[in-house]
Order: structure tokens, then sequence, then C-alpha cells
């Protein structure tokens, strides 16, 4: 059994600054660097970090970008699947304050275009018992249509529906959502989580995440509502939290955790990602996250 995750990929820039610059202000910056990025790239080597099976579907130019994605990928995804389009490889720009706040702009050409349908080999893949992971920066129509198709074919469907577009977003086909209190409030029109998780579960979703930031993380599954505290630390930068945490539970998930003890891990890497600095390489390694992964309690179902 395998994770598809369906998404996008690009190559993150991230400028450190003291502070975000204001409209027509130039800032120099502490320091840059640059690597892998893109909410589906992120979220698919979380997943594979955990020792789950992963695939990843996403789309690239054919440009000297795409080759260092496809190197970099390679190194932490056993099955990759990219798509090579006449497009520039998709970019993102990161500015990064000293409170680990984050601004980023992104050119998403490649993504936009990208329809693992269309091809045909995303459906042949999909295996009963199977999961599809999915974020937003596809088209939400490509979304949509990938999520009915796995959940016709028996899979367990996965949508961290971010960033939202302006599209209504169809969310009958989904199995768990996880999303963030802003995201949570969108879809709704709920400023309490706890109303808004409910408002989700009634739309048919089976399971229901949201993420509180240092609050920590709301877990609505069937009638249970559990809130999962967040661990404290110090943050230096935010940037990915949000994919470290859903691609974390998502591989935890797979691998037979159940959704609360698999929340409560997702959560300890989120913040000892926001600990460090950078994105994917913040993120926890494969040691770290069998470290955090606790003995069942009698809290934590």
């Amino acid at each position: 059994m395998a994770i598809h995750v369906v998404g996008n990929v690009c190559v993150d820039s991230s400028f450190h600054l003291v502070r975000l610059p204001q409209p027509g202000e130039t800032l120099n910056a502490d320091a840059v660097d640059e690597g892998l990025g893109g909410k589906g790239a992120n979220q698919a080597v979380a997943a594979a970090r955990t020792g789950a099976a992963v695939t990843l579907w996403t789309a690239v130019g054919r440009d000297a970008f795409a080759q260092r994605m496809h190197d970099m990928l390679s190194a932490e995804i056993d099955d990759l699947r990219l798509s090579r389009l006449d497009l520039p490889s998709d970019r993102s720009v990161v500015l990064v304050d000293r409170r680990g706040e984050n601004v980023i702009v992104t050119a998403a050409g490649c993504a936009t275009a990208f329809d693992p349908l269309r091809e045909g080999m995303l459906i042949k893949a999909f295996k009963k018992g199977d999961m599809l992971l999915m974020q937003g920066n596809l088209q939400a129509s490509v979304t949509a249509s990938c999520l009915r198709q796995a959940r016709a074919a028996g899979l367990f469907t996965v949508l961290n529906p971010s960033p939202l577009s302006a599209a209504k977003m169809e969310l009958d086909s989904v199995s768990l959502l996880i999303a963030n209190r802003p995201e949570a409030e969108r879809l709704t029109g709920e400023t309490d989580p706890q109303a808004a998780a409910g408002r989700l579960r009634a739309l048919g979703i089976d399971q229901v995440v949201i993420t509180l930031g240092g609050d920590g993380a709301l877990v609505l599954d069937g009638r249970a509502t559990l809130h999962i505290p967040a661990r404290h630390v110090d943050v230096v930068d935010t940037s990915g939290a949000g994919d470290c945490f859903a691609g974390t539970l998502a591989g935890l998930l797979h691998r037979g955790l159940p959704l609360a003890r698999a929340a409560d891990a997702a959560s300890a890497a989120a913040a000892l990602s926001v600990s460090r600095t950078g994105t994917l390489a913040a993120f926890p390694s494969r040691a770290e996250l069998a470290a955090l992964l606790p003995s069942p309690k009698p809290d934590i179902a």
C-alpha cells in the first residue's frame, strides 16, 4: 500500500531579515538559502520520513531547476513520477523575519498546468487501501477530480486545502481534512474552531483536524473531539510547519496509528521544525520522527 501525493514542487529561495519590509521598502537580508519546496513535495518528504511508502506525482519544467529538483527528491522518495512541461519550473521566494514569521510569493505555472488524470497513469496506479494526499496548489477542478477518482477506487483521501483558492471547494470525496484556523473559518464561516470542525463533519468529511498554531490542534474523529496541546519551543522559522504536520500525520496514519496519536506526533514534529531555519531542511529526520512516537497514553486514543 502507498501514499500517492499529488501536488506541486518548486525551488525555494529564503531570505532571512530582521523584519519584513513595508510596501516600497528595500531591506538587506542577514542570510539567504535555497532548497526544495512546494507543498506537495514538502508533504511527500515528511510522509516518507515516517517510513511510509510514498509516490509523488508532480510537474516540473525542462530547465536546470527541474534536474536539481529531480535529484533532491530522488534522495528522499523512492517512487517519483515527474511530468515534464514546456514551462519554467516553479519557484518561490520566502521572506522570514527574526520572530519566525514569513511571507511567500510563488510562480506556479507548472502547478497550474498539471493534470495527472490527463495522462492516465495515476488512476492505473491506485490500489484499494492506498491513500491520496493533496493540497490546494493545483487547479480546484483537478483536485476535485483526483479526490473523486481516488475515493471511488477505495482510497483514503486526505486534503490539506492550502492555499485556498477563490473557487468553491468540493469536499464530498474527502476522508480527512487538515486545515488551519483561518482556512477552517473561510470554508465554514465559523470563527470557533470546534464549531468549524462540526460544520465540516456535517458536510460528510469523516475526520477533521484543525491546526491552531501555538494552541495545538483540534481533532474530530466521528463524534469525539480532542484537543492536542502544542509543544512550546523557541520559534525561529515557521516556513513549512503546516506541511510538516500534514505529511507526518498522513504517513503515521498510513502506518496504522490512530488519528489522535498521529496528530500528537505530527504536532511534535511541526514544533521541532519551527525551532530551526529552513523548510525541508528543518523537518525532522527519520530518526528524529521515530523518537517522537510516544508509547500509548490513556488520554491519546
